[in-house]
């Protein structure tokens, strides 16, 4: 049985920020389109010269909606943007439906999609951190129907004794759970730091094509759809490239503009490959409409996260197969006069070789000299540093081995754990 949807996008003029309304409101239609269960019956732009501090809408906004909510048979109405608990009450009472804002669908997706442990516990998290400021009006929770976090779907409305105790007692719990998923992540990542081949770090926007350029590169069957949020937990893999450099590629979640806060912080620990990455590969769709304010937020939540601006970067404009041939030659022509920006099509295949050249060039690059003096008895980490293929001159001294080595940062961090 699907839920019939319809989106609107509040597009507030005493917003400072605000994105453009259109494109806005086209993403949040795909949004709503990618979670299961949801018919989206239709759209909208709302213009409001300032939020309505009760309801977001004026009175006469809020009869003609509900007039047309009424005529479509609207069960669900998304927000696309932040409502408080007090507009969320008022709004389901004014209309006879139930009310979702953006950060609640984005959660119901990101439910919807987790399959490991981490990312199920990760997700309930953070609705467990929305659902304790809704507390307030008196959370209401319609009858599940499918997988899930709740928010959406159900033919019978249920009250449920939910305070902020319990909620917060769950949290411990799963904060426990969560931080035995996370030591374990940290060993794995320990072992292959011993085995010291470079992480190479996909990211961008939801939707950009990262998935498809991991299924290039390494021959994996990652999901790799026309969808948002299509990737939702990490998967890596180790691939040799075709100049012979190893590397470990890991594919991340997709990121996407006004991220509930709650999500950047429970997705700290499945992001943290992006921390630990020699190379960070941002991936662009060059052929959307906003895709310099999808570059822009991208960067802001590396910087959120804390990714270190010492870790090099390339960036890579995708999905050139859907430009027009002058659009095309501008791009290529642009991304040719810039250092670290390549134009390609990973669904077709175009500019792959020399996105593993560049690869493998900022891999190369990253590489610094150091004597090392061990003692003779060190035979284990001298024979380390040889299979590493590190080692460019050896002297024999009183105290010891003296060895000139040439390595990256992650072989030296290998070697210093040995």
């Amino acid at each position: 049985m699907t839920t019939r949807a319809w989106v609107l996008h509040p597009d507030i003029q005493t917003e400072r920020d605000r994105r453009e309304a259109e494109p806005a409101l086209a993403e949040a239609i795909a949004l709503a389109t990618a979670l299961p269960g949801l018919s989206v019956e239709g759209g909208d732009v709302v213009r409001l010269p300032r939020a309505h501090p009760g309801h977001l809408f004026g009175t006469g906004k809020l009869a003609e909606l509900k007039d047309r909510f009424h005529e479509s048979e609207i069960e669900l109405v998304l927000i696309d943007g932040p409502v408080s608990p007090v507009q969320q009450r008022n709004l389901e009472t004014a209309w006879k439906l139930k009310v979702l804002d953006r950060t609640g669908l984005i959660l119901e997706i990101f439910s919807d999609r987790a399959r490991t442990r981490e990312g199920v516990l990760q997700v309930e998290m953070a609705a467990l951190s929305y659902q304790r400021t809704r507390l307030v009006r008196a959370w209401t929770h319609l009858e599940r129907q499918r997988g899930g976090l709740g928010f959406v779907g159900g033919p019978g409305e249920t009250q449920i004794e939910a305070d902020r105790r319990a909620i917060d007692e769950q949290v411990t719990r799963h904060r426990k759970q969560l931080d035995k998923v996370v030591k374990t992540r940290a060993l794995h990542r320990a072992a292959r730091a011993k085995v010291p081949f470079p992480v190479v770090a996909l990211v961008g926007y939801t939707n950009a094509g990262k998935s498809t350029l991991f299924n290039r590169l390494t021959g994996a069957e990652v999901m790799a759809e026309d969808m948002l949020f299509a990737t939702l937990d990490p998967t890596m893999r180790a691939v040799d490239l075709d100049t012979g450099t190893r590397v470990i590629l890991s594919d991340t979640v997709g990121f996407i503009s006004n991220l509930p806060t709650q999500l950047v912080a429970a997705f700290r620990a499945t992001l943290e490959e992006v921390l630990a990455a020699d190379l960070i590969v941002h991936v662009r769709d060059i052929s959307h409409a906003e895709t310099e304010e999808q570059a822009a937020d991208v960067a802001a939540i590396l910087a959120e996260l804390g990714v270190s601006d010492d870790v090099p970067m390339l960036e890579i404009w995708n999905k050139s197969d859907l430009l027009d041939a002058e659009a095309r030659e501008v791009a290529e022509r642009l991304a040719g006069r810039r250092e670290g920006i390549l134009t390609l099509s990973a669904l077709r295949g175009d500019g792959m070789e020399a996105l593993v050249s560049a690869i493998t060039a900022e891999l190369d690059e990253a590489r610094s000299r150091k004597t090392l003096v061990l003692p003779f008895e060190a035979g284990r980490r001298r024979a380390w540093l040889y299979e590493q293929g590190v080692v460019e001159e050896e002297e024999n001294r009183e105290e010891g081995v003296a060895l000139q080595v040439n390595w990256t940062a992650r072989q030296a961090r290998a070697f210093h754990d040995l």
